[in-house]
C-alpha cells in the first residue's frame, strides 16, 4: 500500500519543483531566524537570494554534530521556545546531548512521514503494530507510535525490556507488525522458543527494523525465526528521527528516500565533492519542511549511495543503500550512538583509573554486549578483591548513569593494554554485521 499516492508516485519534474521552492523557503527562514546558519551563509559570502535552483544547494556550507553541540541546547532553533511542543535528544561525543525541537506542525509532518514509512513496510489501518522501541529522549518508539496511529492501526507502545512479558502480549494482544532493533527482535525470538511460544503460531506478518546495523544474514535469521518479512527502517534525531527512508516490502531493496521532506546528496567524505548517482560516499541531508529545528547539508557520517532507479512498488523517489559503515567512531549499542570519547570522559572523572581503555563488543544471544577493559593505577590494583570489585562497579554505574548503556567493566593491571605510537586501537568489534 502507499499510503500517499500523490507525493510518492510524482514525476521527477514536478518533485524538483517543489524541492527547489521549499529550499528557497527553509534557507531563507534559516537565515533570518538562526544566527549559525546566518554566519556560515554570510562567511561563504552567500544570501538566501542566490539560491535559484537545486544544484546552488552544493554552494551552502556543511552542518556537522559538532555545530550542534557547539550551540547546546537551543541555540540552532528556528522558532521561539513558546511554538516548541516537543524536545527530543540523542547522545553527543563530549556527553552533551544533541537536542532537537519539534512544532506542532513538525510533529504531524513526522508522523505522516511514519505513516508512509509503515505502509511502505506493510503495514494498514487494520494491523496491530508492537513498538518494541524505546520511549522517552529516544525519537524511535513516538516516532513510530504517531505513525502508527496517523495510519489508523492500532500501537501497543510497548517500548523495550520486559521481554517475558512482551511475549505474552504478542500472544495474547495478537498483534501483526513488530518494530524494534533487529538484534531486540531476535532476542524476543529466543526468549519465546524457551517459553514454548512458537512464532508460527503468532499472528505477526511484517517487522520493521532499525536503530542499528544489521546484515543481510541478520535479516534471513529473523525472517526465519520470526516467520515474518522484514524491512529496514533508518532516520536519525537531527534530521526527525525514523523515517528519513525505509525499504518497501515488495522490493526489500534500497530505502525509499521522502524528497518533499528532505534532500539527499553523497559526498566524498574527504574532498566534500558531490557524488553522482550510484557512488559510494556519506550522506548529506537537507531538511525542507521543518520549522523548529531546520538541517541544512547535515553530514550524517554514514555511509551509503543513493540509486534513481525505478523501484517494482511504484514509488519514484530515490532510494539509499544499507549503510556500510561510519566515517567516525561512533557504536551502536542496542540502539544508543555511543562514543569511545564519550566513555573515555567518564573514567577520566574517576580518581583511580588511568588514560589507557579498551572496548570490546559482541553480540551474545543476539543483544550487543559492551566490555570496558580499563586500566587503574598500582595503588587501585593492589587492593584486595572485593574492593576491585567494588570500584569496577562503581565504574559500571557511572557509565549507565551518564550515557543509558549497561557495561561490562574489566579493571586491568597498569601498563597491560597495548600502546600504540599512531591513533589508539580503542574499539574491537566482534560482531558479525
Amino acid at each position: 500500500m502507499i499510503y500517499d499516492i500523490e507525493y510518492e508516485t510524482m514525476p521527477r519534474e514536478a518533485l524538483e519543483s517543489i524541492q527547489l521552492r521549499r529550499l528557497q523557503a527553509t534557507v531563507s527562514r534559516a537565515y533570518a531566524t538562526v544566527p549559525y546558519y546566518r554566519k556560515k551563509f554570510e562567511g561563504a559570502g552567500l544570501k538566501p537570494g542566490d539560491i535559484t535552483s537545486l544544484n546552488d544547494l552544493q554552494q551552502l556550507p556543511f552542518t556537522a554534530k559538532q555545530d550542534l553541540r557547539d550551540n547546546y541546547p537551543f541555540g540552532m532553533f528556528a522558532v521561539p521556545m513558546d511554538n516548541v511542543v516537543r524536545i527530543h535528544a540523542s547522545s553527543g561525543t563530549t556527553g552533551k546531548p544533541t537536542v532537537v525541537g519539534y512544532t506542532s506542525r513538525d510533529i504531524n509532518t513526522w508522523a505522516e512521514l511514519m505513516a508512509r514509512a509503515l505502509a511502505a513496510g506493510g503495514a494498514t489501518r487494520g494491523d496491530i503494530i508492537h513498538n518494541a522501541f524505546g520511549y522517552g529522549l529516544f525519537t524511535g518508539g513516538l516516532g513510530v507510535h504517531y505513525g502508527a496511529e496517523k495510519l489508523g492501526a492500532s500501537v501497543i507502545p510497548i517500548s523495550g525490556g520486559n521481554t517475558k512479558r512482551q511475549v505474552l502480549i504478542m500472544k495474547d494482544f495478537g498483534p501483526t507488525i513488530l518494530t524494534s532493533t533487529p538484534s531486540y527482535a531476535l532476542h524476543l525470538a529466543e526468549a519465546a522458543e524457551e517459553m514454548g511460544v512458537s512464532f508460527k503460531d503468532l499472528n505477526f506478518r511484517f517487522g520493521i527494523f532499525g536503530a542499528e546495523p544489521w546484515s543481510e544474514n541478520m535479516r534471513r535469521e529473523i525472517e526465519e525465526k520470526l516467520n515474518i518479512t522484514a524491512v529496514d527502517i533508518y532516520g536519525l534525531s537531527e534530521v526527525i528521527g525514523p523515517g528519513v527512508s525505509i525499504e518497501c516490502h515488495e522490493a526489500k531493496s534500497g530505502m525509499h528516500i521522502p524528497e518533499d521532506h528532505f534532500i539527499a546528496e553523497i559526498i566524498d567524505p574527504a574532498t566534500k565533492e558531490v557524488l553522482p548517482y550510484g557512488e559510494t560516499g556519506e550522506l548529506v541531508i537537507t531538511s525542507i519542511t521543518k520549522e523548529a529545528f531546520p538541517v541544512i547539508r547535515y553530514r550524517t557520517r554514514d555511509i551509503t549511495s543513493l540509486n534513481a532507479e525505478p523501484c517494482v512498488c511504484g514509488r519514484t523517489m530515490i532510494r539509499m543503500n544499507k549503510i556500510s559503515g561510519r566515517t567516525d567512531d561512533m557504536l551502536i549499542i542496542r540502539g544508543v550512538n555511543v562514543f569511545p570519547s564519550q566513555i573515555e570522559s567518564v573514567l577520566m572523572e574517576i580518581e583511580g583509573v588511568e588514560p589507557h581503555y579498551q572496548l570490546e563488543v559482541d553480540r551474545k544471544d543476539n543483544l550487543d554486549t559492551l566490555t570496558v577493559r580499563v586500566e587503574v593505577s598500582q595503588g587501585v590494583f593492589s587492593d584486595e578483591v572485593k574492593e576491585l570489585q567494588r570500584f569496577g562497579g562503581t565504574i559500571a554505574k557511572e557509565i549507565k548513569e551518564l550515557l543509558g548503556i549497561s557495561a561490562i567493566v574489566k579493571l586491568a593491571e597498569p601498563k597491560s593494554i597495548a600502546r600504540s605510537e599512531g591513533k589508539a586501537s580503542r574499539v574491537i568489534d566482534n560482531r558479525n554485521i
